[in-house]
């Protein structure tokens, strides 16, 4: 039987090899002239593969009660046999897998050796425009017409398109009738209309940061933020971009109230009042400077109409009360989102309640395998994509092999 995975990327390679152990003959289509080209981008180059805090609450999805189906410890552990088999050493950091090389081209290179040594052909700068199953499938693309018994869709979302990926899988899957829930950028920068964006160009703070829709507490960060002229960017917003898009995309107000002192948990007035007792005649950005940016210090001060060079004692107690609620609940509406350009991955794609979530087969079309980032599913920064990528993919190739055993046996 002729299997064609339709995209080299991380999930199609590792879909391939455990499909190509059960006998198969295997051929990946991909559209680049090499496969994995996205991987090498990840982790920073590093390839944060995997982690160790792999849990239903690192993902979104519409179903996230069928995705809680296959997010467990045995399934974590399919994973890390995978990579323990493909002769990946891991440097583990708080949890995150890196492969001990530090080079994400480890990872590229160990799947496309393993994928060749098991007898998988690879067919680059191939572009498919059109799938369709008469009997069989019958998948066109500008040089041939390739007809194959089994079909895996690893194409890869809307996100970072210099990688290749363009949105064909989505085009490809409503051929068979799937429903797309409504694609968006995930983990990418988030805007803003605030007036003085461009002092803050480029500053960087460690904060604890609180995205609000509707005025309603919806999830919290800590971690780095980093301004920008046009909005806000880092891991911290990153983690709640997906949530934030999806409610603009609905018309709700989004919101971020950002605490530059996450570390002090009593009141800033109290606490300045104290230490004013032992620095006397400090002036306020002297007090501030010891605990902040300075730019950051500068900005606030600005924005309260306080002169840097005025003493803490002259500040009335207003200009503290507001120069406080500045400091630690500093409101940033959101107004709009980087494209899918900037964004590391998407949020919707086909729809969970259409894909038999343990084989990752379609539930439209008997033997079409959709995996990877196609699927309506993304997570947090941390290896959690990847992860996905590597489970959905591992699935389809154990039912891909089933498969084999089963004819084998008739």
């Amino acid at each position: 039987m002729k299997v064609l995975i339709i995209g080299g990327g991380a999930s199609g390679l590792v879909a391939a090899i455990s499909a190509a152990c059960s006998g198969f003959d295997v051929t990946i289509l991909e559209k680049n002239d090499k496969c994995g080209k996205k991987i090498l981008l990840t982790g920073n180059g590093r390839c944060n593969y995997f982690n160790d805090d792999f849990r239903i609450d690192k993902f979104n999805s519409q179903n996230l009660e069928i995705l809680k189906k296959i997010i467990n410890a045995e399934n974590k552990q399919k994973i890390l046999t995978f990579f323990d088999e493909l002769g990946i050493v891991p440097k583990k950091q708080n949890g995150y897998y890196y492969p001990f090389s530090n080079q994400a081209i480890t990872i590229r290179e160990s799947l496309v050796t393993e994928a060749k040594l098991k007898g998988v052909k690879i067919k680059t700068n191939i572009t498919v425009d059109d799938i369709t199953y008469q009997d069989k499938f019958h998948v066109k693309t500008k040089e041939e017409e390739l007809v194959a018994d089994i079909v895996v869709l690893a194409t890869g979302s809307k996100a970072c398109p210099k990688t290749g990926s363009d949105g064909l899988g989505y085009i490809l899957a409503t051929n068979f009738n799937h429903h797309i829930v409504n694609v968006l950028p995930a983990l990418v920068q988030l805007k803003s209309n605030l007036p003085f964006m461009s002092k803050w160009d480029k500053i960087r703070s460690d904060v604890e940061v609180k995205l609000y829709e509707d005025n309603q507490l919806v999830k919290e960060e800590v971690g780095e933020i980093q301004f920008t002229n046009y909005g806000v960017s880092g891991i911290c917003i990153f983690q709640l971009s997906s949530m934030a898009i999806k409610g603009l995309q609905n018309n709700k107000k989004e919101e971020i109230v950002i605490n530059f002192m996450p570390w002090l948990k009593d009141s800033l007035i109290t606490y300045l009042d104290n230490k004013i007792k032992k620095m006397h005649k400090r002036k306020i950005s002297d007090l501030l400077d010891g605990m902040l940016n300075y730019k950051i210090v500068n900005l606030i001060l600005q924005k309260n109409h306080i002169n840097q060079d005025c003493l803490y004692n002259n500040l009335s107690f207003n200009q503290k009360q507001q120069l406080a609620l500045d400091l630690q609940s500093f409101k940033v509406p959101i107004t709009g989102f980087n494209g899918f350009d900037k964004a590391q991955v998407c949020s919707g794609g086909v729809c969970l309640s259409e894909i038999n979530i343990s084989t990752m087969e379609s539930l439209k079309q008997k033997n079409l395998y959709i995996i990877g980032e196609l699927l309506d599913v993304d997570g947090l920064c941390g290896g959690y994509n990847l992860s996905f990528a590597w489970l959905s993919a591992l699935l389809a190739g154990e039912d891909i092999r089933r498969k084999n055993d089963k004819i084998k046996t008739n």
